[in-house]
């Protein structure tokens, strides 16, 4: 699955920053009929989390009623340089990773 990830380059100490990670895939809520009119399996993304220097500072659990090629943004408060791990699983158990980098001033 492919993703897009944006995490500032560069922060103060102690600064809130923005994450947002948009995460290409079809979310099949199991309703929609095929071109034969057979019901497309459910398959969503049903868990994101990401880990800042390995620690969990977001975690997701969606479900059906999440658009196609969900993007989702929330606050972290930044303290030390490090990356960030963006981790997601699906219903048909395919999972997704993409990493950002961040490097923090004294400010």
């Amino acid at each position: 699955m492919l993703s897009r990830v944006q995490v500032p380059a560069s922060a103060r100490r102690g600064e809130i920053v923005q994450l947002r990670i948009a995460i290409q895939h079809p979310m099949e809520t199991g309703y929609r009929p095929d071109h034969f009119g057979r019901r497309i399996p459910k398959n969503v993304i049903n868990t994101l989390v990401c880990r800042y220097n390995g620690v969990e500072v977001f975690r997701a659990e969606m479900g059906s009623g999440i658009a196609a090629n969900p993007l989702l943004q929330f606050p972290v408060r930044v303290q030390d340089s490090g990356e960030f791990v963006f981790e997601w699983r699906d219903d048909s158990g395919e999972q997704g990773e993409s990493r950002a980098v961040i490097t923090i001033s004294a400010g």
